[in-house]
């Protein structure tokens, strides 16, 4: 299979957790890929280095980053890109991935992934960063989708058209979180199998699962927990459509101990076989019902002013 943007499908890896370096150097255990949190590997030294560089002796390892605020007021600054840049020199991601959102002004950072007004003035803002990155960094750029508890009266396009039209503009790649479909499908009363069928397919270079807390009114992504049945059939619809795309379970929160996380990305991996299996060639396509939108909209009248961005991705080993 060609690899997408000329990437490589590196298989179903972890993220990367402090609770899990003791296991993971004693053992070994067969993960294909390790996550790292961008920010917490970004000074020189200490012990986030020195357990970074002792998991690069064995595992692949991709930057995912949660401070690159590409749709702040401001574009990232320069010192930060460069801290970025010599990180990537460092690890040899083949990728540097973060999120389409805001995340603060200048001066504060709210560390949170805050939604963006999905207006064509806006695309053209963040594509033209968008290329400024991938060019400072030296490596494919790829946007997340963050999930969202509230939208921008100023919009005047869905998500899904948004995403794609930075994409294409930038000539970037996307990190497509599963997850975060299917809790601001539940959120804002859309159905999550359109988005998945209208994002540029060939541009998804890796892919996002995680858990989330249904409060019944709404859903906030979490990342602490296991992945539910509506995710994973999301995930397999997406597979269907994209073939072969690295993918990570995300777990962040209530972390377990590192077996259960590995049994997770262990279904990942089955899942996304049988997708591969039923999208080859001559192979007979799956005859399933369409997901549909998973919470009433009315719901979602009862949430517009509920200005929550939702919780940052983290990892204790702070430097």
């Amino acid at each position: 299979m060609t690899p997408r943007l000329g990437l490589p499908d590196l298989g179903v890896g972890v993220g990367l957790r402090v609770p899990h370096y003791r296991h993971i150097l004693d053992t070994r255990p067969a993960v294909d890929f390790f996550e790292v949190i961008s920010e917490n590997f970004m000074l020189p030294g200490g012990k986030p280095r020195y357990h970074l560089s002792a998991v690069r002796e064995t595992y692949r390892v991709v930057q995912h980053g949660v401070s690159l605020g590409i749709g702040n007021p401001t574009a990232p600054a320069d010192d930060y890109l460069r801290s970025l840049r010599e990180l990537v020199r460092e690890t040899k991601t083949p990728w540097v991935s973060d999120h389409l959102c805001w995340t603060g002004v200048p001066g504060v950072n709210l560390h949170d992934l805050l939604p963006l007004p999905y207006t064509d003035e806006v695309v053209e803002k963040v594509s033209e960063r968008a290329k400024r990155v991938q060019d400072t960094l030296g490596v494919r750029l790829l946007l997340e989708n963050t999930s969202s508890y509230m939208t921008h009266t100023s919009s005047t396009m869905p998500e899904w058209e948004f995403v794609s039209a930075i994409a294409e503009a930038a000539d970037i790649g996307l990190l497509f979180d599963v997850n975060n479909v299917y809790v601001s499908a539940y959120n804002h009363g859309f159905d999550p199998s359109e988005y998945v069928r209208n994002v540029p397919h060939e541009r998804i270079v890796q892919i996002h699962l995680a858990g989330h807390d249904n409060l019944g009114k709404y859903i906030i992504d979490t990342h602490g927990g296991h992945v539910v049945d509506p995710v994973w059939e999301l995930y397999r619809e997406t597979i269907e459509l994209t073939g072969a795309v690295s993918t990570l379970i995300e777990w962040d929160d209530r972390i377990p101990d590192f077996p259960v996380l590995a049994a997770e990305a262990e279904r990942a991996r089955r899942i996304r076989d049988e997708a591969l299996t039923a999208r080859a060639p001559g192979s007979p396509r799956p005859s399933r019902p369409r997901m549909g939108v998973p919470v009433p909209s009315a719901r979602v009248t009862e949430r517009r002013g509920w200005a929550q961005g939702g919780p940052r991705e983290h990892d204790g080993d702070a430097p």
